[in-house]
């Protein structure tokens, strides 16, 4: 008995580990063929992030990709902003910038500020006012998402970069 419990273990082990990859794209890791990093970013769990005190009010993310890639950034060509509840499903519809910023090899710089974020929606507005007016936050995140074009015409969207607004 004890000899027969030990094949059926070993029969379903072997069948575990060779069983083929029988899941879609939305259950891995969708990794860039060339990835897009932010210069200087902090990383604290996932999203990268920079933090700006409220009163400087402007503040730069500078998008870069491996110079081994053997491409060029040809530009941003979307940008979506807001609260960090923003996705990768809503970039190509963003309206942040209404022309595209141009690259640099392989960088380009998002410049903008709080007073620009805030004139964007009223949503992201009212997030800036509730964090004027809060005598607890100390701390406000938004975020940011870009559509970026490669000189080849590839499109990527990075991962959300965040800007810590603190008082």
């Amino acid at each position: 008995m004890k000899k027969n419990l030990i094949y059926f273990i070993v029969a379903v082990m072997t069948f575990m580990v060779s069983c083929n990859k029988d899941y879609t794209e939305f259950y891995s890791d969708n990794r860039p063929e060339i990835p897009v990093t932010y210069e200087g970013a902090l990383t604290e769990g996932f999203n990268p992030y920079i933090k700006v005190p409220l009163a400087t009010n402007t503040f730069t993310l500078t998008l870069t990709i491996p110079e081994s890639s053997s491409r060029k950034i040809k530009e941003i060509s979307k940008v979506l902003a807001g609260g960090t509840s923003i996705n990768a499903g809503g970039v190509r519809a963003g309206t942040y910038i209404t022309n595209p910023i141009a690259g640099a090899g392989n960088k380009v710089v998002f410049n903008t500020s709080v007073s620009e974020f805030r004139s964007k929606s009223a949503a992201n507005e009212k997030i800036i006012k509730d964090f004027e007016n809060s005598t607890t936050l100390k701390t406000q995140e938004i975020a940011f998402m870009f559509l970026v074009t490669l000189d080849n015409g590839q499109e990527i969207i990075p991962v959300q970069a965040r800007v810590w607004l603190t008082k």
